[in-house]
């Protein structure tokens, strides 16, 4: 039998890797997934403007695989993936972009205004990451505290142990937030106002799945996928975190879509798929 094809994933800002392990699951044995445990932790590529470290670092790890892959992120991790398969398009497949928004010119001209006069924590998730609790005394106590916050929800509640068990470790008698708040807010403060190359130059596939109650992928973003030559559109319940939520339903539309590109790589349509 032939080797299956592999899986790149690449992770939401803070949250690692494993966390993901449903979605995982669902995706295999027809696929191998590999992954980093967490992107902006490794001294030899810190982050810096723009993200291109943590795009050298994602390259530099693909590199490292015996096939292309299909690029799979969240969020961060799909911005990664689009800007890796720009300069790097022999190492993809292709990209799904799981709530990761396309930015448009516009975008980043007012990401760059807001660095440059003070504001990009307002309209990044960073004002809201700094001073936020890091240190619990077990993880009971985590679990009660994540599962009553917003953004965790409506998670699948094997996705929200898998946060607790991974997304925490030891520090003293309790339990301290794995992913370095520091380069988490880094991470956001940094985000990219300019592009690896434009969607038109997209020499391999792409996917944009939005949830459908994201505020995060808005409808010029989903518009801007028309302009990718093989760019599709597709929706799935749930909002900014819906592979954590219905992680299920999403390994399933990930794998129509591998499937249906391995196949035919011609269809150039954009679609929006309930």
């Amino acid at each position: 039998m032939p080797s299956p094809q592999t899986v790149f994933f690449a992770h939401a800002n803070g949250f690692p890797a494993a966390t993901y392990a449903k979605l995982f699951n669902a995706l295999a044995p027809q696929y191998r997934v590999e992954h980093l445990g967490q992107h902006g932790h490794n001294p030899d590529f810190p982050v810096n403007e723009n993200w291109g470290n943590l795009v050298s670092e994602l390259i530099h790890h693909l590199e490292q695989l015996d096939q292309p892959v299909w690029g799979v992120g969240h969020s961060l991790g799909g911005v990664l993936h689009y800007h890796a398969a720009q300069l790097r398009p022999e190492l993809y497949l292709g990209v799904a972009m799981l709530d990761s928004p396309l930015l448009t010119l516009a975008d980043q001209m007012v990401i760059r205004a807001a660095k440059r006069f003070g504001f990009i924590d307002r309209i990044t998730p960073a004002g809201r990451t700094i001073g936020r609790r890091e240190e619990f005394a077990d993880a009971a106590e985590a679990h009660r505290y994540f599962a009553g916050k917003s953004l965790f929800r409506r998670f699948d509640p094997e996705c929200l142990s898998a946060y607790i068990e991974h997304g925490l470790q030891p520090a003293g008698a309790g339990l301290r937030l794995r992913f370095d708040p520091a380069t988490e807010i880094s991470i956001y403060r940094n985000v990219p106002h300019i592009s690896a190359g434009r969607p038109q130059q997209l020499k391999v596939p792409l996917v944009m799945v939005r949830g459908r109650h994201s505020r995060v992928v808005l409808p010029h973003h989903t518009r801007h996928v028309r302009r990718v030559p093989n760019g599709e559109y597709l929706t799935l319940p749930g909002g900014h975190m819906f592979p954590l939520e219905h992680p299920l339903q999403t390994a399933q539309l990930l794998k129509s879509f591998f499937s249906r590109w391995s196949s035919s790589g011609n269809d150039d349509s954009s679609k929006d798929t309930a």
